[in-house]
């Protein structure tokens, strides 16, 4: 079996549009999250979001033909397209000619398409405008748009396509893509997932009220993983994306490693023991990180952080105990834990692969990533694990093991090991 690492990073987040400035974010606890008025002009319980509001597209226009960029108004798409270009370039590798890559494919996920476009086709058919539509509409509607998108964009010739597991879409892409690379049926794949910013998807989670109403004239305290005021979750947007390489073909052109995956699984808890549409089966998640620690080869104690899902729901002390019962950690054993949704909000679809993303840039700069607005944790988390664990303030630390895992909608669970490159 081949070993698979990761060369190239990029992402759009709430709190960087680019790897050096998100890098800048996390490590010095910056919130990407802001009051959106339109939220509130519809009548929203929740009025705050984590959006990539700096987000310029031009850079897109340097790749895209006229008439696709032009026409291009999906920012599902457009936010994928960022990340992937910048991962593509920050892995060492160029964007020309017309050949085709067989080695090279594509695994980039999304819940649903960015209803804002959708609306905009609507509003044309109704309006009896249906043939102001054009012809690049539909491919900004599909599920697989993105990937198509980014597949003609480098001439992936392996597979390319998309993905869709609710929460877990990214960090299950990433893992997707690490088997597809250790079978041998490919030697490099982009691989990450995008979610739109879009009033329209973010509304139906109001609706079920399991966002955080309570701080909308204080944006940045309203994402709170862990403490005991939590009240919801924050919605958000963005892309991330990796490039991931067999180690053969890394390092016979001499690429950046930033980390090596060691392992990965995804499986779901089957909507039976506690799990259900929306809630997930305790035993499905301790499965999922069990399994993915069992293939990996190597103890549970040898692993340094995790980056939680954690989206400052009641399902936070659910988790905590799930991952102490899978690693059999408890108090002080424990090892550090953190979620970037503290900073980013909860970017749905898109959050397993920007938390990928933060978790290997932790990794690879030697720090921890702070939990902020947790002052005051959960008293349910800290029978579990000391209050040490759970890091909030920026903390420098060398880090050689890192597991990351995502949970979705559907009782759908990702798991996936990152380790410092060794050779």
């Amino acid at each position: 079996m081949n070993r698979v690492v990761i060369t190239g990073l990029g992402v759009v987040a709430p709190n960087g549009i680019n790897i050096p400035s998100f890098t800048h974010s996390i490590r010095n606890g910056l919130s990407g999250i802001h009051f959106i008025q339109q939220l509130k002009d519809y009548a929203m319980g929740c009025c705050v979001a984590g959006t990539p509001i700096d987000f310029d597209d031009s850079i897109l226009s340097k790749y895209l033909s006229p008439g696709a960029f032009k026409s291009l108004r999906s920012t599902t798409v457009k936010y994928a397209l960022a990340a992937v270009i910048e991962a593509w370039i920050n892995a060492g590798l160029t964007i020309s000619g017309n050949n085709v890559d067989p080695d090279t494919g594509c695994i980039f996920g999304n819940g649903v398409c960015d209803v804002n476009h959708m609306r905009y086709a609507i509003e044309k058919l109704e309006n009896l405008e249906v043939q102001k539509l054009g012809v690049r509409h539909i491919e900004q509607l599909m599920t697989s748009g993105s990937s198509a998108y980014i597949g003609g964009l480098f001439g992936l010739g392996n597979q390319v396509t998309a993905n869709s597991s609710a929460c877990s879409t990214g960090t299950e892409a990433v893992v997707m893509a690490y088997e597809k690379i250790k079978s041998g049926s490919a030697k490099r794949m982009v691989a990450g997932s995008c979610e739109a910013s879009s009033p329209y998807i973010w509304a139906v989670f109001d609706a079920m009220r399991v966002l955080n109403r309570n701080h909308n004239n204080d944006p940045s305290a309203a994402s709170r993983p862990m403490s005991i005021d939590s009240a919801g979750f924050v919605p958000g947007s963005g892309a991330g994306a990796l490039i991931l390489e067999d180690l053969a073909t890394a390092k016979q052109r001499d690429a950046i490693i930033y980390a090596e995956v060691i392992s990965g699984y995804v499986n779901s808890g089957g909507q039976r023991n506690g799990g259900s549409m929306t809630a997930p089966s305790a035993i499905g998640v301790k499965t999922c990180i069990e399994t993915t620690i069992a293939k990996s080869g190597i103890h549970p104690r040898e692993i340094d952080l995790i980056c939680g899902h954690l989206t400052g729901t009641a399902a936070d002390k659910m988790e905590i105990a799930n991952w102490a019962a899978a690693l059999d950690r408890r108090g002080e054993d424990f090892p550090f834990i953190n979620t970037l949704k503290s900073l980013t909000g909860h970017c749905i679809s898109a959050t397993g692969s920007i938390e990928c993303v933060a978790a290997i840039l932790q990794m690879h700069h030697d720090f921890i990533q702070p939990n902020i607005n947790c002052e005051k944790i959960q008293p349910d988390i800290l029978d579990i694990i000391s209050e040490k664990c759970i890091v909030r303030e920026p903390m420098n630390k060398s880090i050689t093991t890192v597991i990351k895992a995502n949970f979705g909608f559907g009782d759908v669970n990702s798991c996936i090991i990152f380790k410092k490159y060794n050779s």
